[in-house]
């Protein structure tokens, strides 16, 4: 990756321009990275899902928002930048009392735990909910919503460190991959809703824990996008296996997510129960840095940008 200059965005009708102060780090975005190195993308791309700026100017159509409002906001690609159009729909106020950096870890976790565990696997309070790769930037939002949301959340992580984080941060209970059989564990206690980003060997297992009418989403398959599954166990438990992309779905669709979270989970964020978890903060010229250690997963929570220049 390189710092280029490029020419500045121009906000359309329903669009604001935002000058960007800060943007989270995601695992899709080393995703995009490798791709555009081995020739998958014709043309150099700017990575970055998730950003939190001020409003510099708006379109014509634009109804809500006024230059020099402060938001964060779900794109889908462009945040390793200091300026990007938004279509005014997707942006979320920058909750009172938090940062730049802290604003900009939010979008990317809490809409695909919105989409995946809320809407997509229909969860309900009550429930028993587990998150594999607990102590990411998913698997910290992902716990802490559950839990806000009157559900007991169960998680994997790599090291005793990231499980006894998982259960500080609300997780009934944690459990080393490393060193333990999570289904083992897991099967006598039940899971109700599961949301994986490991596939691979996994999904058996995950299959087997599964109460009746259990529900197992992906978002990736780091462990490999290739799973045995049992038929016949999920036809005897009425179980069901769905899975999401976000990055590309129509602005129209996000926007009706976006709305639902600031209805529904923004208030909790505003009240401190929903907190985003930062682990480092690199300039913006230390990008490759950012995604190196995104790529060790020795992060707990998110890894975000600053845009020094911004500032």
């Amino acid at each position: 990756m390189k710092i280029q200059d490029v020419d500045q965005p121009v906000p359309q009708n329903n669009q604001v321009l935002i000058n960007i102060k800060a943007a989270g780090v995601n695992r899709s975005d080393v995703v995009m990275r490798r791709s555009s190195f081995y020739g998958a993308s014709d043309k150099p791309e700017i990575p970055g899902l998730e950003i939190a700026g001020i409003i510099e100017s708006v379109g014509s159509e634009v109804t809500r928002w006024k230059v020099g409002d402060k938001v964060c906001t779900l794109v889908a690609g462009g945040g390793y930048a200091t300026y990007s159009a938004v279509d005014e729909r997707l942006c979320l106020p920058v909750p009172e009392g938090l940062s730049f950096e802290e604003a900009a870890g939010l979008p990317e976790t809490i809409f695909t735990v919105w989409l995946n565990v809320f809407k997509n696997a229909g969860f309900q309070s009550g429930e028993n909910f587990l998150i594999h790769g607990g102590s990411s930037g998913i698997g910290v939002t992902a716990i802490q919503m559950v839990v806000a949301m009157g559900g007991k959340a169960y998680a994997t992580a790599g090291t005793d460190e990231k499980c006894n984080f998982c259960e500080d941060l609300g997780a009934t209970l944690a459990i080393n991959y490393k060193t333990d059989d999570f289904a083992e564990v897991l099967k006598p206690i039940g899971i109700d809703v599961i949301l994986d980003m490991t596939g691979g060997e996994n999904t058996l297992k995950n299959i087997d824990i599964l109460n009746t009418e259990g529900r197992l989403t992906f978002i990736s398959a780091m462990n490999g996008n290739k799973s045995e599954i049992d038929i016949f166990k999920i036809m005897g438990k009425r179980l069901k296996l769905t899975g999401s992309m976000l990055k590309h779905r129509s602005d129209d669709f996000k926007a009706e997510l976006a709305a639902e979270i600031e209805h529904t989970i923004w208030p909790l964020v505003t009240a401190g129960k929903i907190e985003p978890i930062i682990h480092q903060v690199f300039p913006l010229q230390e990008a490759g840095a950012a995604q190196q250690l995104m790529e060790s997963s020795k992060h707990i929570g998110k890894i975000i940008l600053k845009m020094e220049s911004a500032y």
